[in-house]
């Protein structure tokens, strides 16, 4: 039998129905509003989890994508999801889905912060008009991430050629991106996701070639992997890629006995994101296989809340970072 819901978080889910069914950033807006702490005091950093760490759930239908949401709040006592297109690719222009991802968002008092889009074509492509494709293969995304009152994609920078070429066509392709989320105020954010963009050097290059406010990055602690059995410097990438961050990802694998990630000093990494004046949402990816999905998730969530009580857990003044919002 479920327990009845605290007043607080009864109260921030009713001022999320009311928002859902109102302007899309309202719902974004009610929704920071809601899980702000009650101190005056904002947290150093806000905890979110990506859907990637539940893929193996959802792939062998145990879990239903519609269900993201519940299982965030009542399994693991988060206040944000990070959804992956991957899951519900069909739906980008459904009307009827997307309204009940809102109204499941709402119902469990979670925010919607930003969809990860995969497998739309290449951003940075050589081919003026398939890059041109990629684009628009892309504005669904956009389109769909402002109705549910998300404040980012992310996307990839894959592209083929020289450094100097990659870098050049990438940013040709999310500038014009950028330009569209501007129309409808949606940031466009790039994961260190393979090839040239696990080079931290390259990436930061790239946004400052596109000098967009909309655009940014998506640090993730683990996707540093530049082929060929080179690994690129995680700690030199983060630090790298952080001043341009709207969004950070905690990529987690494994974890030894004292609940420390056998692979990552996740001290050492926030230290990096803090001081960078960091303090938006830091999304928990687990993406091991010696551990059962939800069990890496609980570990990384711990692991990040024990990194946060270390460094003081929350800074003073009541102003969020507003650096990811819409």
């Amino acid at each position: 039998m479920n327990e009845p819901l605290p007043r607080r978080t009864f109260l921030a889910t009713g001022l999320l129905a009311a928002a859902s069914a109102a302007w899309p950033s309202a719902l974004s807006r009610a929704a920071h509003a809601a899980v702000a702490p009650d101190s005056g005091q904002e947290p150093l950093f806000r905890i979110s989890l990506a859907q990637w760490s539940l893929h193996r759930a959802l792939r062998d239908g145990s879990l239903d994508h519609l269900d993201f949401a519940r299982v965030t709040r009542d399994e693991f006592g988060l206040d944000a999801i990070e959804y992956v297109n991957t899951f519900f690719r069909d739906k980008a222009r459904d009307a009827a889905y997307l309204a009940t991802m809102n109204q499941r968002a709402a119902d469990h008092g979670v925010v919607q912060h930003l969809i990860m889009v995969d497998g739309e074509g290449r951003l940075g492509d050589p081919d003026a008009s398939a890059r041109q494709r990629a684009v628009e293969n892309h504005h669904k995304w956009v389109d769909a991430a402002r109705t549910l009152g998300c404040v980012t994609i992310r996307v990839n920078a894959a592209s083929e050629g020289a450094w100097e070429e990659q870098a050049r066509l990438a940013a040709d392709g999310l500038r014009r991106l950028c330009e569209y989320g501007e129309t409808v105020g949606i940031n466009v954010i790039v994961e260190n996701h393979g090839g040239l963009s696990s080079n931290g050097r390259w990436l930061a290059g790239v946004m400052r070639l596109v000098d967009h406010p909309r655009c940014g990055t998506l640090p993730d602690f683990g996707n540093f992997n530049l082929g060929d059995g080179q690994v690129y410097d995680k700690y030199v990438g983060v630090q790298e890629l952080m001043p341009f961050a709207k969004a950070v990802s905690a990529k987690s694998h494994d974890f030894d006995d004292r609940g420390e990630e056998t692979d990552k000093d996740y001290r050492r990494l926030m230290k990096i994101v803090l001081d960078a004046g960091y303090h938006s949402w830091v999304g928990i990816e687990y993406e091991g296989s010696r551990l059962p999905e939800r069990e890496g998730i609980a570990r990384t969530k711990h692991l990040l809340e024990r990194v946060r009580d270390e460094m003081g857990g929350a800074r003073g003044g009541s102003q969020p970072d507003l650096r990811t919002r819409g």
